[in-house]
């Protein structure tokens, strides 16, 4: 595995950390504030090809790879984790359109969605009754002559309201053939039975939006089937493995803040005459902290050198994911309590940091699930 990153990873990683101090970070707390991500901070990361990473030049995208595309959403996590998710699912969306797509729904989506004119991509998979269990999908397609008519809800789907492209699982055989039953579809926002539901009152992320959606007897054309029928569930376990990189460096990108924020702090506060970067006890918290990021840091870099070579990297991204998320949520808890009575005020971002690094244990696979898949790998 190759540790310092080429010239193009580390000229993509120079130009999100660049984007992410000037443009990004002071906006991070008026994002968490107002919850609303600004049209133009998307489409400043559009236009320096950081909506679209690793998708093909010929698609619009910047084809840098999947190393390139965890350095810079490490470098965006860092200042927003918000903006960060709407770059990261708006990626996940690309690649699997431009892996998957027919030539004409690659070719017509995917420049759409590395230019950001248009809106972002979304991630449509979990129901209100099936997240884990991808098999207990109700929503369905049935074809209807030159058509297909989905019925159904999705729940926890980010950036549902400003999402130009859905990416839509349903299910086109009786559901007692389980995740064998499973098809994927794109459908434009606007499509006619297509709802997109009020946005969730979340803990954190709040600057990226997560909505219901619901189906109601929405009529897509044929052409909108991603891949083969009834082959949904091979598509989404391979974005979702991919995916799985992204969270991972963005656990690492707000941890990676929490730590920076924690040493300012540390070295400025005074107790008993001196900073409290003095006192042992701080400073092994610090230790600690940098170790796991560093640590983290190397998983995720290691997947997505496997995902750059073309080699099996489910494992290793699960891998990735769990010790980077738990790590984040460690980080960020010894922030606040670095803090003290100033951790828990929103004047300090680092209750921001605490809030926004728990979900990345939950959303795209649990950390349970990431352990039963790891446990499968090894076991094999």
């Amino acid at each position: 595995m190759q540790v310092e990153p080429t010239e193009t990873q580390a000229l993509v990683q120079r130009t999100a950390r660049d984007f992410a101090t000037r443009v990004v970070a002071p906006l991070a707390a008026t994002i968490d504030a107002t919850a609303a991500l600004p049209d133009e901070l998307l489409a400043g990361l559009a236009g320096l090809g950081l909506m679209a990473v690793n998708v093909p030049t010929d698609l619009g995208g910047s084809g840098a790879g999947a190393v390139a595309y965890a350095l810079a959403v490490e470098e965006i996590a860092s200042a927003c984790a918000s903006t960060a998710v709407a770059m990261s699912v708006t990626n996940m969306v690309g690649e699997t359109l431009a892996r998957f797509g027919r030539g004409a729904l690659a070719s017509r989506f995917c420049p759409r969605l590395a230019g950001g004119g248009h809106g972002l991509g979304a991630f449509a998979l979990s129901e209100p009754g099936a997240g884990s269990d991808a098999g207990a999908l109700r929503t369905v397609a049935r074809r209807d002559g030159a058509s297909w008519v989905i019925d159904g809800a999705k729940q926890w789907i980010s950036g549902g309201p400003q999402a130009d492209v859905f990416v839509v699982w349903a299910r086109t055989r009786p559901p007692e053939t389980g995740v064998r039953g499973l098809s994927c579809f794109v459908v434009e926002r606007g499509a006619p039975g297509l709802a997109v539901g009020k946005p969730e009152d979340k803990m954190g992320l709040r600057g990226s939006s997560t909505v219901p959606l619901e189906f109601a007897a929405c009529r897509v054309p044929e052409g909108a089937l991603l891949g083969a029928e009834n082959e949904g569930f091979k598509i989404a376990m391979a974005a979702l493995d991919g995916g799985r990189i992204g969270i991972a460096a963005q656990a690492i990108g707000i941890a990676r803040a929490a730590l920076r924020e924690s040493l300012e702090y540390a070295q400025a506060r005074r107790t008993f005459g001196v900073p409290i970067a003095q006192h042992q006890a701080i400073q092994h918290k610090l230790a600690d902290m940098g170790t796991l990021i560093d640590a983290a840091h190397l998983l995720c870099m290691r997947a997505a050198w496997h995902k750059d070579r073309g080699e099996a990297f489910t494992r290793e991204a699960s891998m990735a994911k769990v010790f980077a998320s738990e790590a984040a949520v460690r980080v960020c808890n010894e922030a606040v309590q670095i803090h003290g009575g100033y951790g828990y005020i929103r004047e300090f971002a680092a209750e921001r940091h605490l809030r926004d690094a728990r979900v990345t244990t939950i959303y795209e696979g649990t950390s349970e699930i990431q352990r039963i898949v790891i446990a499968r790998g090894l076991l094999e």
